[in-house]
């Protein structure tokens, strides 16, 4: 299940229930009237404002492990174990794109402030970087541990792997795998 927090006041204001598995991730539309939890192989979209879920976006092989929104909120990026990312439309529910080059599971994603790019963390110690618009694969960042989270703006990564370092790279710089 998910929770609906007021911040201010710090009172629940609902309870999301329909996940047959723990939640894994969850993203918020920029607006805060949707939100797009991961959990299993699946992904839920939600109607913040009535509490309904809206579609489930179905398509990965294995876990979902983490999910990120477009900054206009029309789009959500999928990370799952099944070693890819998925691109959907959220009003459609439509899977757009299979973004496919990791050896092993994706544990996180993130999308850049200007939506044309993504960035995914993995267990094959790598951190990716997508074009949302092709899904042509424009940068691999090697990292020394399993990659378990990332967060990006539109110059920076910032991430973090199992064995504690976080790294700061530059979205300018272009390593190739």
């Amino acid at each position: 299940t998910l929770k609906v927090w007021d911040l201010e006041s710090g009172r629940e204001l609902r309870t999301l229930a329909g996940h047959s598995h723990g939640v894994s991730g969850v993203a918020v539309t920029p607006d805060g009237k949707r939100a797009v939890s991961a959990s299993g192989d699946t992904l839920k979209v939600w109607d913040l404002v009535s509490g309904r879920e809206l579609r489930t976006l179905a398509g990965h092989s294995y876990v979902v492990s983490g999910v990120a929104v477009t900054p206009d909120g029309k789009r959500a990026v999928s990370a799952s174990w099944d070693y890819t990312l998925k691109v959907w439309d959220l009003e459609s529910g439509r899977e757009l794109r299979t973004l496919a080059g990791h050896s092993h599971g994706v544990s996180g994603v993130a999308v850049t402030p200007d939506g044309s790019r993504a960035v995914s963390a993995s267990a094959d110690k790598t951190l990716r970087v997508w074009d949302l618009e092709t899904g042509s694969l424009i940068a691999t960042f090697h990292c020394e541990a399993r990659a378990d989270c990332c967060a990006c703006d539109n110059h920076r990564i910032v991430a973090g792997d199992e064995g504690g370092r976080v790294y700061f790279l530059s979205l300018e710089e272009r390593p190739q795998s």
